[in-house]
């Protein structure tokens, strides 16, 4: 199943691995554009901003989605009157050592795709 990325993020190797499309690059800005909100928004504001982010995943089975929670409720819905699937990205956090030139060791904490959860 092919699920268009709908985040202002790339798709990471796994999700690639999982059938996760990032939008085509000239449409990239635009989600952007969509997924940010400089002032405080008004409701029709949401919702109309959820439709397009919505109208961006047509032909897709399925959008991965996320971002500010208030705007998430609205583009599941606005989704799912589209027969698109709705789905949050999981991942579990894992902590890595680095060790490093000087010999102290680094701890990076690195985010593992290991499947979706559907918007429910």
């Amino acid at each position: 199943m092919t699920i268009i990325n709908l985040t202002q993020h790339p798709a990471t190797p796994e999700q690639i691995a999982a059938g996760v499309v990032d939008l085509p690059a000239d449409s990239q800005a635009r989600l952007r554009a969509l997924l940010t909100f400089d002032t405080l928004p008004s409701a029709d504001d949401i919702l109309s901003r959820a439709a397009q982010l919505a109208a961006m995943a047509s032909g897709h089975p399925a959008a991965m989605i996320g971002g500010a929670l208030w705007l998430m409720g609205p583009l599941a819905a606005e989704l799912r009157e589209r027969g698109i699937e709705p789905l949050f990205a999981f991942s579990v956090r894992e902590t890595e050592e680095q060790p490093q030139p000087d010999g102290s060791v680094r701890k990076v904490a690195v985010f593992r795709h290991r499947g979706f959860v559907p918007a429910v």
